[in-house]
């Protein structure tokens, strides 16, 4: 559709690009050279998130789309530009009135009222647009509970707000939707989605499965241990499960069907390490970086945190591939069709500098996530204009067209970083209200009822909140889960764990509700995530989400374990050689786990060795379980591995033994 004003015609395509550019331009200033507070920064964030949203998003899912590169409509409504508009004013509105509105705090104007509850419905809205109806109407059942709170029975009583502070709270402070979440959305997530937009945009994702191709794609089961590594290397420039499934399984999974692997294993292997990309240190979606915000640490701590969980969990699912190839009889692909490494790593390696230099910055100079990651950008810019200027020299060709594709790269690159943010920005937002909302008092009386439904023990706990977070995650994206069960849940199971005389450090209850908001990705029977990659590989759906959550399953085990041996989260771990038996051992456990699931290790199990399996796994993973029961120095768990190594090393044994036996 074209649109006019003031006599001028302006195509919807090129306004759309126009703002998206302008929104990224405006990101990249703000850890350079621009200096605006918090409010202002976090305004202007959502009032570009909701006026492209509204441009971009049909108002049913069935309308057609004009552009893959913009992801606009094939019309857009008059309607739609008035609601963008309207969108972007009532976002501005506590920028543009900040000291009025600091002057009536609590005491809102019929004008402040208006915008207040405006900005609100256009939000749930575009949310709804975004990311689907689950979290507005999420959204709608706290905000309906806010105000019926004295109408309710005795247990779910609640004082109640009225209107005045509703808004005051939700759309006037920075304690609702201008709160944290937006606040890491703005200033964070934006240049890390950014960067990695910049980064497959210009083929950093097919270097990443070559590279992977290269290294693991003679080994038994290649194809799927390629698949698992090149999504972990996608997850470190996609928050996205979705995004890495239709990245790098539209590559492997036709090639571990080939192999033989069945179209549903396939998929599932592709869904199981593509969800495991968001918890893949250095970059682990937009939530790890709200986990910073909320516990109040560095990011380079909850890299730390993450570390072992996530290597882990990516070496179990090596693991289940080759334990899948071995009961399949599947072996690799011949030398002569894969990539070579070093012809491959030759061609792909600058795509490593800008990784190389956020890695740098984080790690070693300790600087700031949003410093980090924007002169990473800055890097990748270079590298891009040098690729283009340097392939032109070697072909002989104009270099001012080369420089003119390497522009065109780029800004490609802003556009879809902009498009890209537009759900993390309202999902965020949106979530934002619910913080805002349990911030009035729900939260104590949710405390209450938690505690009293788990009858202060803290495993059952736990599992309430696993659940809870699955069945939020069916309809929420990670991020929205994350700050929901966070919010909600994770200074209860500190609480009621400390309560109880077991300590829970809080950034292991954030991490727990983490971890189960990204498996939410594919339970099924929702399980976006299998879906994807079930129309990639012709399976059917539900029975490829199943099969990926059982894969999935040597994951859900990890936060639990952390949850009662806080080693594993390295927390007050500060040797590496002691960080790294903790990880050797953590991975032997995830072996033996697996090994209990997939009913088969060496040879096909007994099923007197599944018990052996869980308890090696048990005493590995947990080593203190045996310390704490004989009333030993917490100093001493470490010597308890012994006994784990035992049972495992007896299992392989026995079944080596077995399977050299004559039939």
């Amino acid at each position: 559709m074209k649109f006019k004003i003031t006599g001028k015609i302006i195509n919807a395509k090129n306004l759309i690009s126009f703002v998206a550019i302008i929104w990224a331009l405006f990101q990249l200033a703000l850890p350079s050279f621009l200096i605006l507070d918090s409010i202002k920064i976090r305004s202007i964030h959502l009032a570009f998130a909701l006026f492209l949203a509204f441009l971009i998003l049909p108002f049913r899912k069935k309308e057609k789309k004009l552009s893959r590169d913009i992801g606009q409509k094939e019309r857009v409504p008059f309607s739609d530009y008035i609601m963008a508009a309207a969108g972007a004013l009532a976002a501005l509105y506590i920028m543009l009135d900040w000291e009025g509105i600091a002057l009536r705090s609590g005491t809102p104007t019929l004008r402040d009222i208006f915008m207040g509850l405006l900005v609100v419905i256009l939000l749930l809205e575009a949310a709804r647009r975004a990311i689907g109806p689950a979290l507005s109407i999420i959204v709608l059942v706290f905000t309906i509970y806010a105000f019926m709170g004295p109408y309710l029975i005795e247990l779910l009583a609640f004082k109640g707000v009225s209107v005045r502070k509703y808004v005051t709270q939700v759309s006037l402070s920075s304690e609702g939707i201008y709160g944290i979440p937006l606040g890491v959305s703005a200033t964070v997530v934006y240049l890390f989605v950014l960067l990695g937009a910049l980064l497959e945009k210009a083929g950093a994702g097919q270097f990443f499965i070559d590279l992977a191709m290269s290294l693991l794609g003679r080994f038994r089961g290649g194809p799927a241990k390629a698949a698992v590594g090149a999504s972990g290397l996608m997850g470190m420039i996609s928050g996205s499960s979705i995004a890495n499934i239709v990245t790098t399984g539209t590559f492997t999974i036709p090639l571990m069907k080939r192999v033989g692997y069945p179209p549903k294993k396939a998929a599932a292997i592709e869904v199981a390490a593509s969800t495991d990309g968001q918890i893949m240190p250095p970059i682990m979606g937009a939530a790890a970086f709200i986990i910073a915000e909320y516990v109040n640490v560095p990011y380079i701590d909850v890299i730390k945190a993450a570390a072992i969980p996530a290597f882990v969990s990516y070496f179990a699912l090596f693991y289940i591939t080759h334990l899948e190839a071995m009961k399949l009889g599947i072996k690799g692909l011949p030398r002569d069709e894969l990539p070579g490494f070093f012809e491959t790593l030759k061609k792909g390696i600058a795509y490593l500098l800008p990784i190389g230099v956020l890695l740098f910055e984080l790690l070693i100079l300790r600087h700031s996530p949003e410093l980090a990651a924007f002169r990473a950008i800055i890097v990748l810019v270079i590298v891009i204009i040098y690729r283009e200027i340097a392939a032109a020299y070697r072909n002989k060709e104009n270099i001012f067209i080369a420089i003119k594709k390497s522009f065109t790269i780029l800004i490609q690159g802003l556009i879809n970083g902009s498009r890209n943010m537009v759900p993390v920005a309202l999902a965020t937002a949106a979530a934002g209200i619910i913080v805002g909302i349990v911030s009035m008092g729900i939260g104590g009386m949710i405390t209450q009822i938690v505690e009293s439904i788990s009858g202060g023990n803290v495993f059952l706990l736990l599992i309430i909140t696993a659940v809870a977070s699955l069945l939020l995650g069916m309809g929420l994206p990670t991020t929205a889960t994350y700050i929901v069960m966070a919010s909600l849940t994770a200074p209860i199971i500190v609480q009621v764990s400390t309560a109880y005389g077991f300590f829970v450090p809080l950034i292991a209850a954030h991490l727990f509700c983490f971890y189960f908001g990204i498996l939410a990705d594919d339970t099924p029977p929702v399980g976006l995530a299998a879906y994807a990659a079930s129309a990639i590989a012709q399976s059917p759906p539900i029975p490829t989400g199943i099969q990926g959550f059982f894969y999935d399953l040597r994951t859900a085990v990890i936060p639990f374990m952390f949850i009662f041996n806080t080693d594993l989260i390295l927390h007050r771990i500060n040797s590496w050689p002691l960080g790294i038996l903790i990880f050797a051992m953590a991975a032997l456990a995830a072996f033996a786990f697996t090994s209990a699931l997939q009913g088969f290790f060496v040879t096909k199990n007994k099923w007197y060795e599944v018990p052996l399996f869980l308890i090696a796994a048990l005493i590995l993973f947990n080593p203190g379980i045996i310390s704490n029961l004989l009333k030993l120095p917490p100093g001493t768990r470490y010597f308890f591995y012994i006994f784990g190594l035992v049972i495992f090393a007896g299992i392989a044994v026995l079944q080596k033994l077995r399977k050299r036996a004559p039939v």
